[in-house]
């Protein structure tokens, strides 16, 4: 009825002389190239629809294929290890008879578990200390505050925790902080720098050097620790020592050497500047994991170092 009545309405128009044939021509002309024009953008629309369900598809395809591969490739390798338990495996004969007969002369380590894990197994370690880096380079990119992240409620709190460990109100904790943290480092700096005489190294040093730094910002808070440690500084610092533990270790791949030889001499066994390499690997390694440590502990607890 409603068509009916347009069409006499514009036909009551035309013998009045309201319109033209022209003007009717032309109306309808443009109703003709709007329905095209809508069903031009509805066929692209349902095109785009199918290619981006077709792109996922084929996306998800790829990736089964790929976990399909890998998971056939470790589960070969798996298939191929010798039995464990058995006595006549190398890692039970060969590997821990190699290390105890020849792993201080090859080293210069007193500690066979520090000249193991940076000399035989210098590259392992180094992975290790990547995936410390990554992980916290991980929690810097999902928890800290920055323009783009920053609720005025939290950080007004964050502002009134600064100021009330600030105002003298632990003491007691500020007092015993005070008298410890200076005993922590120097401890952790011996655990490190005796790594390859007695048992420690750069995990065990790094750690408690790391929860002194924890210590530190807890009683005085992370305004007096950003004196002498930032977020600069902590990317800048573990950036270095990763690279120098890479160059370090890392030019027998592109010298083809079967074994990783030392750059400086081993010294003589037992003194503190002997093994080597070992010594300063040991230092890299305990700032990577001091650093670490404190990253993360300031990243989720204050949302920045």
């Amino acid at each position: 009825m409603k068509e009916n009545g347009g069409k006499w309405e514009k036909f009551f128009k035309w013998i009045n002389g309201e319109t033209t044939i022209d003007s009717v021509i032309l109306e309808n002309s443009r109703k003709k190239r709007f329905a095209k024009r809508k069903l031009r953008h509805q066929k692209a629309k349902f095109i785009a629809l199918r290619l981006k369900h077709s792109k996922r598809r084929i996306q998800e395809i790829i990736c089964i294929i790929v976990a399909v591969v890998f998971i056939g490739i470790l589960l070969k390798t798996a298939s191929e290890l010798p039995t464990c338990g058995k006595p006549d495996n190398p890692v039970n004969n060969e590997v821990s008879e190699r290390y105890l007969e020849k792993g201080v002369e090859e080293t210069g380590s007193i500690n066979l578990v520090s000249g193991m894990i940076l000399d035989y197994r210098a590259f392992d370690t180094f992975g290790e200390s990547c995936v410390l880096f990554t992980a916290v380079i991980c929690v810097a990119m999902l928890l800290k505050r920055d323009k783009n992240n920053i609720d005025p409620i939290e950080d007004q709190e964050l502002k009134e925790d600064e100021e009330i460990k600030n105002a003298d109100g632990s003491l007691i904790l500020k007092f015993v902080a005070r008298l410890v943290i200076p005993f922590i480092f120097l401890y952790g700096i011996y655990v490190i720098l005796n790594g390859h005489l007695s048992p420690g190294g750069g995990f065990s040093g790094g750690a408690i050097i790391g929860a002194g730094l924890m210590l530190y910002s807890t009683a005085y808070g992370q305004e007096n620790t950003r004196r002498f440690f930032t977020y600069e500084t902590f990317k800048k610092v573990s950036a270095t020592c990763l690279l120098i533990y890479c160059f370090s270790k890392g030019y027998s791949f592109f010298t083809g050497g079967n074994h990783l030889k030392n750059i400086i001499p081993k010294g003589i066994p037992g003194n503190i500047l002997s093994s080597g390499l070992i010594l300063p690997l040991n230092i890299c390694v305990g700032i990577i994991v001091a650093c670490t440590m404190y990253g993360i502990y300031s990243f989720f607890t204050k949302g920045d170092i």
